[in-house]
This record gives C-alpha cells, sequence and structure tokens, in this order.
C-alpha cells in the first residue's frame, strides 16, 4: 500500500487532515454535543491499516503539592519503522469533589485527560465553549453571559448539578458567577 510506506509524520498530517468523529454524547446541563475518547478511538480505527499505523493511550499518576495529577499520553505508531510521535495532557484529579467516590474521580480525570491527549495529537478543538457556541454557519445572535447568583433558580440547578457529580469549571464556562455563588459552590 502507497499510504504504509509514507514517513510517520506525513501519515499524522493526513489522518488529521482526514479523521472525523462524531459528537455523540450530550450535556444536559450545558446543552452542548460532544464527543469521549472511546468515540475518538472508534473513530480512527480506519486508519490503522490504510496507513500501517497504530494508536496508544498511557498514563502516569503523580503527586503535586497534595493534588493527585495523570499525565495522558497519546501516540502513534509506525508499524513499519517503530517510529512514534506522542503528546501528552495533564490533568488534576479533584478528590474532594462532592458527591464522587475515588475511584469516580479517578476515572473522570482519567477520561478527560485521554480525550485531551487525543485531541492534542489530532488537532481537535473540541473546548466546551466552542461546542456550545459554534453555529455550524447559521447567524443567530450570541447569547450574553449570565451572571449567576444565589437568589437565581439557575444557581439551584448548578448546585444539584455539582452535587451529582458535575464541575464548577463546566458551570463557570456557561456563567459568570457571584463571589458568594463561586464560594457556595466550591463548598459542596
Amino acid at each position: 500500500m502507497e499510504n504504509q510506506k509514507l514517513p510517520l509524520s506525513i501519515k499524522l498530517s493526513r489522518i488529521q487532515i482526514e479523521f472525523k468523529s462524531n459528537k455523540s454524547r450530550y450535556n444536559s446541563f450545558g446543552k452542548y454535543n460532544f464527543r469521549s475518547a472511546e468515540d475518538i478511538l472508534e473513530g480512527l480505527k480506519p486508519f490503522n491499516e490504510k496507513y500501517g499505523v497504530y494508536f496508544t493511550i498511557n498514563e502516569d499518576y503523580i503527586y503535586s503539592h497534595d493534588l493527585p495529577v495523570i499525565i495522558s499520553k497519546a501516540a502513534i505508531h509506525d508499524v513499519e519503522s517503530d517510529n512514534v510521535i506522542e503528546v501528552k495532557a495533564i490533568v488534576g484529579v479533584d478528590l474532594v469533589q462532592k458527591g464522587m467516590q475515588t475511584p469516580q474521580a479517578f476515572g473522570s480525570a482519567s477520561s478527560y485527560g485521554k480525550k485531551y491527549a487525543l485531541g492534542n495529537l489530532l488537532l481537535i478543538d473540541d473546548t466546551q465553549d466552542a461546542d456550545a457556541s459554534n453555529t455550524h454557519g447559521k447567524t443567530d445572535p450570541v447569547k450574553p453571559r449570565v451572571k449567576l447568583g444565589v437568589s437565581d433558580l439557575a444557581f439551584e440547578k448548578a448546585k444539584t448539578f455539582i452535587e451529582t457529580g458535575g464541575s464548577i469549571e463546566s458551570i463557570k464556562g456557561k456563567y459568570d458567577l457571584t463571589k458568594e455563588a463561586e464560594v457556595i459552590l466550591y463548598n459542596l
């Protein structure tokens, strides 16, 4: 096969151009679709044979200032030359997040790290804001950010979201929090 004789850097470049992965997951709190690490890996399978490559994800765990950190490494391997191109994503593990057991906190951070390591390797821009604000060519006006205070009905939904395992970063990505609201949410 012609594609298998290419240098690994060219193979990766072509895969970055050709790669498509559906955003098959839905975040009901933020009201946006997103892709998971599993979606990305599923979308990569056709390239293994076409280009003579395979992909791996590995993780290292370290403790930095009492905060566990996961370093996720996504790599593309060339089966003909044994060349490898590897990228990393670093995520912290929030062990005090209310509503999550320690294994859930590690699993959530691990999934997040894998997704972003793969995104770095494949040049996928998959930030929440991009997903939430992408108009796909439509000319709908941009909604202004809402200030979220403790007396708002949305604040009660935000509390429930965090208490059931959601992150305050997701809320901060959608709303401007008053200082009082932010303190309450951080202490849940």
